[in-house]
């Protein structure tokens, strides 16, 4: 089994998760973040004053898969985030030692 970690831009949220669920992935956690990357934040002018946004506001997505479908599953989200801009986000691919579902006990890939 591998967990995806994909931080993307939070519009592009409902696209990805309908290309995804379009392939058969089941469930996906998400979490509102904030990060920076190569654009190192930007600056923003809020009534004429001038702000340095550190941070920049991103959606992560957790999502676990079988191995056979992990591939699969990074190209979805990389074509469907993709905006041609800068900060369109990072796709991480790890693997996962076990998984549990708590309602009913089952285990590894019955569990996802």
């Amino acid at each position: 089994m591998k967990l995806i970690i994909a931080a993307i831009k939070p519009f592009k949220l409902e696209e990805v998760r309908e290309a995804l669920t379009a392939i058969g992935v089941r469930g996906m956690m998400v979490t509102e973040i904030k990060g920076f990357g190569s654009q190192s934040g930007h600056t923003e002018i809020y009534r004429g004053a001038e702000y340095a946004v550190n941070f920049v506001p991103k959606i992560k997505l957790e999502i676990v898969v079988t191995s056979d479908m992990a591939e699969q599953v990074v190209e979805t989200v990389a074509k469907t985030a993709k905006t041609d801009k800068i900060g369109d986000g990072k796709i991480f691919v790890l693997d996962v030692q076990g998984a549990t579902r708590v309602r009913t006990g089952e285990t590894d890939a019955d569990a996802i």
